[in-house]
């Protein structure tokens, strides 16, 4: 669990925009085409994704700036969870997120690094545009 997935997306949106999509369950369920979402968008709060297959707890919530979770899949080892840190910064009209994912298992970096643009980036500038 030494390896970190870092990636950087640009998203024509203000910071607000992006923020209340990654806390907001009805925002994050639009964006991912209706799939089942509970997010609670306050610290210590939990999360579900995708109809469970993602799980976690929002560990600190700075309002457009900054997202950082407690994040797992749901079949990993029960009480396992890697640390995923989404830092957002406003770069003219657009919005600059910088991920950072880390202390997940060995060998599930690869399906996760792609499953960020597939699940995540791709959704979410797609409800932007």
């Amino acid at each position: 669990m030494n390896s970190v997935i870092r990636q950087e997306v640009s998203f024509q949106a203000a910071p607000e925009r992006v923020y209340n999509i990654l806390t907001s369950s009805e925002l994050f369920s639009q964006a991912t085409g209706g799939a089942p979402t509970v997010i609670h968008g306050e610290e210590g709060g939990t999360f579900s994704c995708f109809g469970g297959m993602i799980l976690g707890r929002n560990i600190e919530l700075v309002p457009n700036k900054r997202v950082v979770q407690a994040w797992r899949v749901a079949n990993w080892e029960e009480g396992l969870y890697s640390i995923v840190k989404f830092e957002l910064k406003a770069q003219g009209a657009e919005t600059v997120l910088l991920l950072e994912h880390s202390s997940f298992p060995d060998g599930t970096g690869e399906h996760l690094a792609s499953g960020w643009h597939t699940n995540y980036w791709q959704p979410i500038a797609k409800l932007l545009a």
